[in-house]
């Protein structure tokens, strides 16, 4: 446990005290909910963005998984830290690298839209070509089904362990 450690030392991470825990289940399980349920309605209409949700429905899952389990909240650079946790608190390899794969999803989505900032028609306007809208809806669909998923099924039956 040298990395929680490490992690708590930081500021990264913190307990959640008796009368926090409640709010904090409370906020992700709905939230992953919501993200989940954004992801699977916006796959055709709107691919890029059902790909962000359903990695924030994965992300926040595992969020629950830590305050559930071990009363551990997320408090600084929030992302990359919740996978430095979950490395260390679940040795489950697949698990691991299907969070991964959001993660690295939704980075590539997200230097996309930072590259969208200097080049508009690139990525602004990608919708307005039926072959790239279909990539991307391809694309997340994949994403939904084989990652997004398999992802939370795996940490639901972790939820559930007692």
């Amino acid at each position: 446990m040298v990395q929680i450690n490490t992690l708590l030392k930081e500021g990264k991470i913190s307990r959640i005290g008796e009368f926090e825990i409640g709010r904090y289940i409370n906020f992700f399980e709905n939230s992953y909910q919501d993200n989940l349920e954004h992801c699977k309605k916006n796959i055709g209409e709107f691919p890029r963005w059902s790909i962000i949700s359903g990695y924030y429905a994965m992300h926040d899952i595992t969020k629950l998984l830590f305050v559930k389990k071990f009363r551990i909240k997320v408090d600084f650079e929030v992302h990359a830290t919740t996978i430095k946790l979950l490395q260390e608190l679940i040795k489950n390899k697949e698990l691991f690298n299907l969070i991964e794969i959001g993660y690295k999803e939704f980075l590539s989505l997200a230097n996309d839209l930072t590259e969208a900032k200097k080049d508009r028609t690139k990525v602004q306007y990608y919708t307005g070509t039926k072959f790239l809208k279909g990539e991307y809806g391809k694309r997340a669909n994949q994403f939904y089904s084989k990652i997004v998923l398999v992802y939370i099924e795996k940490i639901k039956r972790l939820l559930a362990e007692k």
